[in-house]
């Protein structure tokens, strides 16, 4: 048996900017970071060679590839021609939250099939070729960023060229700068999950709108300059920035935001929070907020959700564990 884990992401500012139809002629930038909550993925040969078991929020067994319901799993198992073996995912967060819960399985299988054939595979390539099934096979309106954010984990500047290729900058902060980000930042659930592809497309098509192009270009802006910011070790414009870039965002399409989380958000605001976003596309998730640990408490109690506590990680992809038979 091996057994594999990729990260989930949260991320900061600059999302949008990371679909081609923008970056493509603007260059696009964002940053994120990894968190200690993961996809875990385990691949074992199944007794029966001729059938594959798959596992996730529903079982599948069946005797070809093609067979699979799974759009993920049949397409990189046909790529990649694996078939008579038993994958089971399991994650710390259900999908549809606004982690990236759908690419970080991508990056989490790819990487998990490369081990059971014996091939090391770069954490860009596992980056690249994720974007590659999920965007260029799949057809699936998406950004890059979260193959990206799970590959290589860490707190990351990561830029979206117009030649399509992809730089990952870590963010090399004070240490007491590090921790103190980690400790000031509270997220909560707000009990709903959704899909994020409706948003996305129109989000897709909107960025040939002046108005929401622009918006983006700002929106890539207040990434450059949260960036300046904690690598002199300046925290204090953070919420501001985080806010900025939340309410460019809502204006980006329809049912990112609604009035029941416009409520949540101005309640943040007014017990701690400097500022926050929802977390990925939009619509349900977590909400993210930065709040001086002296309010956090006070944030808490104002706001009727669940807080899901995390802490940053810097692994990205990797290996827990491998059976005794694939060192022999």
């Amino acid at each position: 048996m091996i057994i594999t884990k990729a990260p989930f992401r949260v991320s900061f500012a600059g999302g949008g900017s990371d679909m081609a139809p923008f970056y493509e002629k603007y260059g696009g930038c964002v940053l994120s970071t990894s968190i200690d909550k993961y996809m875990y993925i385990s691949i074992h040969p199944y007794f029966d060679e001729a059938k594959t078991l798959l596992k996730y929020s529903e079982n599948e067994l069946v005797g070809a590839p093609s067979e699979i319901r799974h759009t993920i799993f049949r397409q990189v198992l046909t790529d990649m021609g694996i078939h008579g073996v038993e994958i089971s995912s399991t994650a710390d967060v259900p999908g549809g939250t606004g982690l990236g819960s759908s690419s970080t399985f991508t990056v989490g299988l790819l990487h998990t099939l490369f081990c059971y054939q014996g091939k090391y595979v770069s954490k860009g390539k596992l980056a690249e070729l994720a974007c590659q099934v999920e965007i260029e096979k799949l057809g699936n309106p998406i950004g890059k960023q979260d193959q990206y954010a799970a590959a290589y984990g860490g707190l990351n500047f990561i830029r979206f060229n117009r030649d399509d290729s992809v730089t990952v900058e870590p963010v090399m902060m004070p240490v007491e700068t590090y921790r103190q980000l980690e400790r000031s930042l509270m997220m909560f659930y707000t009990g709903q999950t959704r899909s994020a592809n409706l948003i996305l497309a129109e989000q897709k098509q909107s960025i040939q709108e002046t108005a929401k192009r622009r918006n983006l270009q700002e929106m890539c802006t207040l990434a450059e300059q949260m960036r300046e910011a904690l690598l002199r070790g300046e925290l204090s414009a953070f919420g501001e920035i985080l806010h900025k870039g939340w309410q460019l965002k809502k204006e980006l399409a329809g049912g990112i935001s609604n009035p029941a989380i416009d409520e949540l958000y101005s309640t943040a605001l007014e017990h701690g929070a400097a500022g926050g976003k929802l977390l990925g596309a939009g619509g349900g998730g977590f909400l993210l907020f930065y709040c001086p640990e002296e309010r956090q408490e006070e944030l808490k109690n104002a706001l009727p959700l669940k807080p899901f506590h995390f802490r940053f990680e810097q692994d990205g992809a990797s290996v827990v564990f491998i059976g005794d038979k694939y060192w022999r």
